[in-house]
């Protein structure tokens, strides 16, 4: 058990690591961020682009960390947080969920607000990093 809990540790500092270098400096365009939540293919197009160069940097940073510490982690946990990582992370930059969960559970003026914070930069940041910590979970325990 507390193996578990030492694999989860690593993962979700290195997921959440992996997140912030991967969606501000090297696993989005600034095209991508402003096309990916655009309706149609060419959103969608931008999007998937985004997710993949995304998860290619936290893949390098989690693989890294496996094997530096020699973690017990088997290809079933790995396949499934970063898989659920990549459908959550796809599904709130469309940003449609994120506004529709903020108006949702009485937050509607939070998710127009713009200054001084973006509602829905903190709303997407925050939701990101709660599926980070389910996806550091399904490595550590699958």
């Amino acid at each position: 058990m507390l193996i578990s809990a030492i694999v989860f540790a690593v993962v979700a500092a290195t997921f959440y690591a992996g997140h912030q270098v991967a969606d501000h400096v090297f696993g989005q365009s600034d095209k991508q961020a402003a096309h990916k939540a655009a309706p149609g293919w060419d959103g969608w197009r931008h999007l998937l682009g985004h997710v993949v160069a995304y998860h290619l940097v936290v893949a390098v940073m989690l693989t890294v960390a496996i094997v530096t510490l020699d973690l017990p982690v088997t290809v079933v946990g790995l396949v499934a947080g970063i898989g659920f990582s990549a459908v959550s992370h796809a599904i709130l930059d469309r940003r449609w969920p994120v506004r529709w969960l903020l108006i949702h559970t009485g937050s509607p003026d939070f998710a127009d607000r713009q200054a001084p914070i973006c509602g829905m930069y903190l709303a997407d940041q925050s939701l990101h990093a709660a599926c980070l910590w389910v996806s550091a979970l399904l490595v550590a325990c699958l």
